[in-house]
């Protein structure tokens, strides 16, 4: 039996008022063409995809155990329906037991939580002199340890400071195996960056931060990205980058994508919280290091949208760049999109973008306590 939704839907070839039919995955959609700015109905955008989730719901990955599912339960409450669980810089043997524990949460999605597509490793294999908010265990990497690791949850993007002797070819290596590669936690260069991009580096861990800086004689990580990248993820919660920043970033890269970078104290009261080996500090809508050093963040993905749309995009060129976009960074094509055949991942938004309903796989969540 299949259910539908009524409102103007965002297809892949634009908005349509009409009805969306689905299982778990789309059957039809039916409607006209329509300007959804003159029409008071309800959106249908396809669900959030964040593929830099550290924490949420009071839990850190890095805890193992049942922190993925609540992690993703507490996210799907705000739209996302399908994430990457984001690991910390630690010793081989915590690393080793948060993939086990995501490879579980990957093999058997829970009702209500979002789909757990795999692991964003983020360290160890990056800077030590460009941590931000990592602990100091950073190494260089091996293919045989990727691979190794790998083999307890799906691999799906890696974080690499390509300066790091090795790291070249490795980066070659990785993304021949189907992994996708990003720069990031780095002093590299503007020329280490061109470089990572011709071995294979396809994008960018949270654009400008933790990265060496645009200068107009020495351009930079930054500079690199903003010259020759087509994906790179941002944190656009207005506190990690600044909104002048982020529009040039719209105009620089085609498929920036949007991340939250979220943490234990996403969702939660202000306080104290794990992130990883750190304890950091929820206060002012951020989260800290005792010496205020930004430190993931508290940002929702509903939030990041909202946060788009303040900055004067489209809510279709917005929803693009919280699901699409990053569902097309990892080859996820029956994700990010309303189509027929496509999962259906559905957010329901008012007309103020507030969530109204959310679907994983055509199951309805409950938005108790969201």
């Amino acid at each position: 039996m299949s259910d539908a939704i009524k409102g103007n839907i965002l297809t892949s070839s634009g908005w349509v008022n009409g009805a969306v039919s689905f299982g778990e995955r789309i059957t039809n959609i039916i409607g006209g063409a329509v300007d959804p700015s003159v029409n008071g109905d309800d959106y249908v955008i396809p669900g959030f995809i964040d593929l830099h989730v550290h924490g949420g719901g009071g839990k850190d990955i890095m805890e193992a155990g049942d922190a993925p599912h609540i992690i993703a339960a507490m996210h799907a409450k705000h739209g996302t329906t399908s994430l990457l669980a984001t690991t910390m810089t630690a010793p081989p043997h915590e690393i080793t037991a948060a993939l086990k524990a995501i490879g579980a949460a990957c093999a058997a999605r829970r009702p209500g939580a979002a789909r757990v597509l795999g692991v964003h490793l983020e360290g160890p294999y990056i800077n030590s002199g460009k941590l931000g908010a990592q602990p100091n265990y950073a190494r260089a990497a091996t293919l045989a340890e990727v691979q190794q690791l790998g083999t307890l949850a799906p691999m799906r993007l890696i974080t690499v400071a390509p300066e790091i002797a090795g790291h070249l070819n490795l980066v070659r290596e990785l993304s021949n195996a189907g992994i996708r590669v990003q720069i990031g936690h780095t002093l590299g260069s503007y020329e280490d960056g061109v470089a990572a991009l011709e071995h294979g580096a396809a994008g960018f861990t949270h654009l400008f931060n933790a990265m060496s800086g645009l200068h107009h004689r020495e351009p930079g990580m930054v500079g690199a990205a903003l010259a020759h990248a087509q994906y790179a993820e941002l944190i656009p919660d207005l506190l990690h980058v600044h909104p002048g920043a982020i529009k040039v970033a719209l105009r620089s890269i085609p498929h920036l994508y949007c991340v939250t970078d979220s943490t234990a104290a996403t969702g939660m009261p202000d306080g104290d919280y794990k992130l990883g080996r750190h304890s950091v500090q929820k206060c002012m809508g951020g989260v800290r290091l005792p010496d205020g050093t930004l430190a993931g963040s508290t940002l929702t993905m509903d939030q990041a949208l909202r946060n788009l749309v303040s900055l004067g995009l489209t809510l279709e060129d917005a929803s693009h760049r919280v699901s699409t976009y990053a569902a097309d960074y990892l080859g996820e094509t029956e994700r990010g999109r309303l189509a027929t055949g496509a999962f259906a991942d559905m957010v329901v938004l008012d007309r103020d973008l507030k969530i109204k309903a959310v679907y994983i796989e055509g199951e309805k969540c409950d938005l108790t306590d969201a």
